[in-house]
């Protein structure tokens, strides 16, 4: 036996494309996966309506539902908002549809927050990883050192670049990665770029097993149509990673 999960991201309702949707949605219900693990923007721009979609396609699932937050999931229009309590609209999205934890026979998934509601750079949409999200994620692992399950951390942005050797947008992103593996980590997963992979990283002496899931959304970058992955994880091997294509048209 194994667990499936199935791995979506950047659905951004409000610009989402409802084909792709469509298609997860009936995989999910015909395929019955352990979890669904969707790595950040759920919505568009954050707005009250958009959320209320996200729920209700989120809702329609009887498994285990894992969210991350997105850079897309803090409010564009509600600034004192934004910044007085920028997950709130997330948070309440979190508590109607999604699980606390998830743990199986083969795997445990953890969180790292990478989205902040400002910083000192522009573009805010990049990812930052402060030293507290760090610290928080680092005692998460705790537990699991000595576990023989599949550790996986999920977060919205990449910890690295798209070079092995190059520079990564993700503040905080390049020294948290061996510091997550030597803390027990295995790999990570994550969105945002709008385009899959599946790589075995290597920095200053750590690896990692990255993976990407692309975007649900009309939102297409790098000529990658929206996509989807599904992913088979036993305990001790490296996780399997099956990215499906789906059609392009809205």
């Amino acid at each position: 036996m194994a667990t499936r999960l199935f791995h979506i991201s950047d659905v951004h309702f409000g610009v989402e494309n409802r084909a792709a949707l469509d298609a997860v949605a009936r995989a999910i219900h015909d395929e019955r996966p352990d979890a669904l693990v969707c790595t950040g923007d759920l919505t568009q721009r954050a707005t009250h309506k958009q959320y209320a979609a996200a729920a209700v396609w989120f809702e329609q699932f009887d498994m285990p539902v894992w969210l991350d937050v997105g850079n897309h999931d803090m409010p564009y229009y509600n600034l004192w908002e934004r910044f007085s309590d920028p997950f709130r609209r997330f948070r309440k999205l979190h508590t109607a549809v999604a699980v606390q934890s998830f743990e199986s026979d083969d795997v445990v998934l953890l969180p790292l927050l990478t989205t902040v509601s400002a910083q000192r750079r522009w573009p805010w949409s990049d990812g930052l990883i402060r030293p507290e999200a760090l610290n928080q994620a680092l005692e998460a692992l705790r537990p699991y050192r000595d576990d023989p399950r599949t550790i996986i951390v999920t977060a919205h942005h990449p910890l690295h670049g798209p070079q092995v050797d190059g520079p990564s947008d993700t503040i905080g992103g390049l020294a948290a990665f061996p510091s997550l593996a030597q803390n027990g980590a295995n790999a990570v997963l994550s969105g945002h770029i709008h385009r899959p992979f599946d790589e075995d990283r290597t920095i200053d002496g750590s690896q990692l097993q990255v993976i990407g899931a692309g975007t649900l959304s009309t939102r297409l970058r790098h000529h990658a149509p929206p996509s989807y992955n599904v992913l088979t994880c036993k305990r001790g091997e490296r996780i399997k990673v099956e990215t499906r294509i789906l059609d392009r048209q809205k």
